[in-house]
């Protein structure tokens, strides 16, 4: 039987098969700024989970630090971005939550890697998400999100508090910056796939 694609032209055949389509996961603490940035980088419109607040959940959510903080993903975000033409990026936001987590398994499965935000305010939420990745083997990157108003940390300080490998890339990032969120995830899939043992460059920046 004929290939459903065999009466293509070989050119559109040849675009098929050299499109790469790769699952990006965006994780990090409450509040830490994962639909912000799933927002800012995605060239569609990005599909989004979230509800109000409620003062039933306030004895489960802590809103310490993100006081100010109305709504919370409760499934998951997701855009998308082509970092250049053939190489699309599929962005899916976790919850940031501990009663969401079952949620996460899902999400990583055939993932190539992970940004996880960071912040300075409530670091120690980082953990988990770092944690996560690491027992997965899964490639992340530790992106500090500077909020404005608060205490900028150097990148290695971040490192040490997070007792991070110093292979993991760690970068100050605003979430709301489309610059910005489109470096974090270049660096992320560069990182990726040299820990693959592939070309970078390639990889990312074509």
């Amino acid at each position: 039987m004929a290939s459903a694609h065999s009466d293509a032209p070989a050119d559109t055949r040849s675009a098929l098969f050299s499109s790469v389509a790769l699952k990006i996961l965006v994780a990090g603490g409450f509040g830490a700024g994962k639909t912000t940035l799933v927002g800012a980088v995605s060239e569609i419109r990005p599909l989004r989970t979230e509800e109000l607040l409620s003062e039933r959940g306030r004895p489960v959510d802590d809103t310490a630090g993100v006081e100010a903080k109305r709504s919370t993903t409760v499934a998951m975000d997701f855009g998308r971005i082509d970092l250049r033409p053939g190489l699309a990026l599929y962005l899916f936001g976790t919850p940031g939550q501990d009663r969401f987590w079952f949620v996460w398994d899902e999400l990583a499965q055939g993932a190539l890697g992970a940004v996880v935000l960071a912040d300075t305010r409530r670091l120690a939420d980082s953990f988990p998400s770092v944690d996560f990745f690491e027992q997965r083997r899964i490639p992340f990157v530790v992106a500090v999100n500077c909020f404005e108003g608060t205490e900028v940390y150097a990148p290695e300080d971040v490192r040490a508090a997070l007792d991070l490998d110093p292979g993991i890339p760690v970068l100050l990032c605003d979430a709301r910056s489309r610059e910005d969120g489109k470096e974090l995830l270049i660096r992320l899939v560069e990182h990726a796939a040299a820990q693959a043992g592939l070309d970078p460059m390639g990889a990312a920046r074509g």
